[in-house]
C-alpha cells in the first residue's frame, strides 16, 4: 500500500541525537541588532542549520547556570547583559560562543561537525559506547528518520534502512504485523526466529497473541508491536554480530532490536501538538485477463478436455451470465482510499536535576476495502529523569499505555479480486441491494456481514536507579513490567451465504480468543571504568531475574436464534472451550563484560553470560555463551591522524556463540489436555506429548570481519562486512513409529 503524506507538522517533539552522512554547511554568523540599554535584558534568536530550524539546541551564559533550549521554530529567549558570552551547544554540530556584544537579537546558523559524529554514544544494551569505539555490528536510525514516515508499526521505520536486516510486511490490513530477519534465518522452527526487544530497558514479548480461529485469514491481525508509538521513539538500534549480542545471551540468537524513548530536556515547559492527514492506496495490481480473454481460455479449457456442453452450472460462458460485461474486481473490492490520521500532544520541560515529558497520540485509519472498517489506537508516554546534585544517585522512570481496536472484515477480498471472472453480475441490483443473480453467484460483498474485532491494552514501565558509589563505580539497579491482554472475536453469520440456500441463524458461529499476558524482570549491575596511563580499562558485571505468565482462552458458540444475538455466547445452542490453558516462563541470567581501550587506537571487548532457562529439562537448563571482538581505529595513529581528505578508518572483527530458546513452554514435559470424548459422564485426559530429557539449547555461532573508512570529514562513509553464521543443535522433530501414539 502506498501511503501519500499530507503532512501538517508545523510543532514536532525536541529533536534527537543525530547520526549519518553530513553535508557542507557554510559557516556560524549573527545579525546584529543593538542594545538600547547597558543592562540586563532579554535577548532572543532563530536557530538553523541553514535551512531548516534546530529545535533542542542548548544556550547558555558562560559562567552562569543560566540555560535554555530552542523550540521547535528554533526560536529562543535568555536573559543576559551585554558583556555575556553566550554558547550554543547541540550534538552532531560544533558548539559556537557568541559575545552578546550589545545586541538584543542573535539569529545562528550552526555548522555540523562531521567527526563529532563518531564521538556520539550509541545504546549498546547495557552500556553505551561512542560510535566510533564499537567492535560489534550496531545500526542506527534516530527520531529525525522516524518522525516523518507515516506509519503505525514501529518495524515499518526501519525497512530499507539497514544492511542485514529484513523486514517484511506480513499484510496491508491496518493494524497487520510484520516479519523480521536479521542476518538470516538461525532457527529450523518457524517460532524461533524472532530478535529480542527491548523497550527502554525492559524485554517486550513479540510472540503472536492471535489464534487461527479468530483470525484465519489475517494471521494475527493486530500485532503487539503496534502498541508501540514511532512518534516517542529517540532512536533504534539493531545489535547483529557476537561480540553485540552475547551480553543477552540466548535471547539475543536472532539479533536484538534496543529501543529508546524521547525524555525531557531541561528548559522552560514547552507544549507540542502533531497533526497529520495523509491518505492510502494499493499502488499496483496485478495484470489479469479481460472478459474476452477469459472466455477464450475457458472455452479453450473445454476443448482440450474433450468436453462439448458446457455445465448448467458454467454461467460465465453457457450464456447466464453477459459475455460482454467486464469489471475490473481488483479496482471494484481493493481500489479504495484509505484515510490516515494523527494526533500528538507534549508537555516537556524541568529543571537542570529533573526532566519530565509526558505525551498522548491518537490514530485512526481505514481500509482500502468496500465497507467501512476502521483500527483505531491511542495511549501517552511519560518520562521522568532525576539527578542528585552531587551528580551520584540518578532515578529514571519510563512508562506507556497504549490501546488498539481493530474492526476488520474476517475474510480477505483478495482472494475474490483476483479470482472472479471478468463478467462476472454487478454487485448491486437496481434498487441498490446485494445482487444475487438468481443465485447464480456468491456476491463477495456478503462477507462484509462477517467481522474480525480486536482489542489489545499494553502497558510497559521500567525504573532504573543508580548511585556511584566511588569515582568510576556506579551500582545500578532496573526494574522493568509489562501487562499485554487481547480480546478478539471472529463472527461467521448465516447472512455471509446466498439467500438461495435458506442457510438459517441456526448455523452462525463466533470464535473468541482471550489472551493475558504479564512479565517483570530485575536486573542489578555494576559498572566500573578506570584510566591507567594511555588505557582504559571498563568492568560491567549483572544479573537478569525475569518470569512470564500467560493465560489464554479459545472458545466457539454455534446456532443462534438471530444473528443479533452472535456476541452472546448464552444464546448459543453450544459452547466449546477449544483451549484454556495458563503458562509460567521463568529465565535468569549473570553476564559480564571487560572492555580495554588503549591509545585509542586498540580496542578488547569481553562479554560472557550464563542463562537459565525453564523451557528445557533438568541437566540442559542453564548454558554459557560467550563472545570476543577487536578493533584497530588505524585512522587514530600517528602517521593520519591529522590527515585532511581521511577522516576515519577502522578493522573490526567478532567471535562468539549465543542460543535459542524460543521453543515455547513445557515442550521437554509429558503433557496432557483434556479429551472431548466422556467415560463414565466424565471428561477425560489424553497425552499430548512425550517427555525428552535431551531437549536442550540451540546453538548460534558467529564470525565477522568488517573495514570502516570514513572520508572528507566523514562526509563519505563506508562500511564493508563479511559474516557467517552457524546454526547447529537444531530442535526439530523426529517421526516416531505410530505404535507409540505419538508420529
Amino acid at each position: 500500500m502506498k501511503k501519500f503524506s499530507l503532512n501538517k507538522r508545523w510543532l514536532v517533539l525536541c529533536y534527537p541525537l543525530i547520526l549519518g552522512l553530513c553535508l557542507c554547511h557554510s559557516p556560524s554568523f549573527a545579525q546584529n541588532v543593538p542594545l538600547s540599554t547597558t543592562s540586563t535584558q532579554q535577548v532572543t534568536g532563530t536557530i538553523t542549520d541553514g535551512a531548516v530550524p534546530l529545535s533542542g539546541v542548548t544556550i547558555s551564559v558562560k559562567g552562569q547556570q543560566k540555560m535554555v533550549v530552542s523550540d521547535f521554530d528554533g526560536k529562543y529567549v535568555i536573559t543576559a547583559s551585554p558583556d555575556d558570552i553566550l554558547i550554543f551547544t547541540y550534538v552532531g554540530f560544533k558548539t559556537l560562543a557568541i559575545p552578546v556584544a550589545g545586541r538584543s537579537v542573535i539569529n545562528i546558523k550552526m555548522q555540523e561537525d562531521a567527526t563529532a559524529l563518531q564521538e556520539v554514544k550509541i545504546n549498546a544494551g547495557y552500556y553505551s559506547v561512542k560510535q566510533s569505539e564499537r567492535t560489534g555490528s550496531i545500526a542506527r536510525i534516530t527520531a529525525k528518520d522516524i518522525e516523518t514516515q507515516p506509519v503505525t508499526n514501529v518495524l515499518a521505520t526501519m525497512q530499507g534502512r539497514m544492511a542485514g536486516v529484513n523486514i517484511i510486511q506480513t499484510t496491508g490490513v491496518p493494524g497487520g504485523g510484520f516479519d523480521i530477519k536479521i542476518r538470516g534465518q538461525n532457527s529450523i522452527r518457524s517460532d524461533g526466529n524472532s530478535p529480542l526487544y527491548i523497550i527502554d530497558g525492559v524485554p517486550y514479548a513479540s510472540d503472536p497473541i492471535g489464534y487461527n480461529q479468530t483470525s484465519s485469514t489475517f494471521p494475527t491481525v493486530t500485532s503487539p508491536l503496534n502498541s508501540i508509538n514511532p512518534d516517542t521513539i529517540e532512536s533504534i538500534e539493531i545489535l547483529k554480530d557476537a561480540d553485540a549480542t552475547a551480553i543477552y545471551g540466548s535471547r539475543g540468537a536472532n539479533g536484538v532490536v534496543l529501543i529508546t524513548t524521547k525524555k525531557g530536556k531541561a528548559g522552560k515547559t514547552t507544549f507540542n501538538i502533531t497533526a497529520s492527514s495523509g491518505v492510502g492506496t494499493v499502488t499496483k495490481f496485478i495484470k489479469l485477463m479481460n472478459t474476452q480473454q477469459y472466455l477464450a481460455m475457458r472455452k479453450q479449457a473445454f476443448i482440450n478436455d474433450g468436453i462439448t456442453e458446457y455445465n448448467p452450472w458454467d454461467y460465465d460462458i453457457n450464456g447466464t451470465w453477459d459475455q460482454n460485461r467486464y469489471t475490473d474486481w481488483q479496482k471494484e473490492l481493493l481500489g479504495g482510499t484509505s484515510q490516515i490520521n494523527d494526533l500528538q500532544g507534549t508537555v516537556s520541560g524541568g529543571s537542570e536535576n529533573t526532566q519530565f515529558l509526558v505525551s498522548g497520540n491518537y490514530h485512526t485509519e481505514s481500509t482500502v476495502f468496500a465497507g467501512d472498517f476502521l483500527y483505531k489506537k491511542g495511549g501517552s508516554q511519560i518520562n521522568l529523569n532525576h539527578r542528585s546534585e552531587d551528580n551520584k544517585f540518578r532515578l529514571t522512570f519510563s512508562g506507556g499505555y497504549n490501546a488498539q481496536n481493530n474492526n476488520q472484515p474476517a475474510f480477505d477480498f483478495t482472494y475474490d479480486a483476483r479470482s472472479l471472472p471478468p463478467n462476472a453480475p454487478a454487485l448491486h441490483d437496481a434498487d441498490g441491494n446485494l445482487n444475487w443473480e438468481n443465485g447464480t453467484w456468491d456476491n463477495p460483498l456478503r462477507n462484509l456481514n462477517a467481522k474480525f474485532e480486536s482489542k489489545t491494552n499494553d502497558l510497559i514501565a521500567n525504573t532504573v536507579l543508580s548511585y556511584e558509589l566511588l569515582p568510576g563505580l556506579v551500582l545500578k539497579n532496573s526494574f522493568g513490567y509489562t501487562d499485554l491482554s487481547t480480546a478478539e472475536t471472529r463472527t461467521a453469520p448465516s447472512s455471509v451465504y446466498n439467500p438461495a440456500y435458506n442457510i438459517t441463524s441456526a448455523t452462525s458461529a463466533i470464535y473468541l480468543n482471550n489472551t493475558d499476558r504479564s512479565s517483570w524482570i530485575v536486573e542489578p549491575q555494576i559498572n566500573w571504568e578506570k584510566d591507567f596511563g594511555s588505557g582504559k580499562l571498563g568492568v560491567l558485571l549483572g544479573a537478569t531475574f525475569q518470569s512470564q505468565t500467560t493465560t489464554r482462552l479459545f472458545q466457539s458458540g454455534n446456532g443462534f436464534s438471530s444473528n443479533s444475538l452472535i456476541y452472546n455466547l448464552a444464546s448459543a445452542n453450544s459452547v466449546n472451550v477449544l483451549l484454556s490453558d495458563e503458562t509460567h516462563y521463568k529465565y535468569q541470567a549473570f553476564f559480564g563484560r571487560i572492555n580495554y581501550n588503549w591509545q585509542q587506537r586498540y580496542i578488547l571487548n569481553l562479554t560472557a553470560r550464563r542463562d537459565g532457562s525453564s523451557r528445557f529439562g533438568p541437566g540442559n537448563q542453564f548454558a554459557d555463551f560467550g563472545a570476543i571482538g577487536v578493533a584497530w581505529l588505524f585512522s587514530n595513529q600517528s602517521f593520519l591522524k591529522d590527515n585532511s581528505w581521511f577522516s576515519f578508518g577502522k578493522i573490526r572483527s567478532s567471535y562468539g556463540t549465543t542460543g535459542n530458546d524460543q521453543i515455547g513452554d513445557y515442550q521437554f514435559l509429558n503433557t496432557y489436555t483434556t479429551s472431548a470424548v466422556a467415560y463414565n459422564g466424565n471428561i477425560g485426559l489424553q497425552p499430548t506429548r512425550l517427555y525428552n530429557s535431551n531437549f536442550g539449547w540451540e546453538t548460534n555461532k558467529k564470525l565477522e570481519m568488517a573495514l570502516e573508512l570514513g572520508f572528507l570529514h566523514d562526509r563519505i562513509f563506508a562500511t564493508v562486512a563479511w559474516y557467517q553464521n552457524r546454526s547447529s543443535n537444531q530442535l526439530v522433530g523426529v517421526p516416531l513409529p505410530g505404535t507409540t501414539g505419538f508420529t
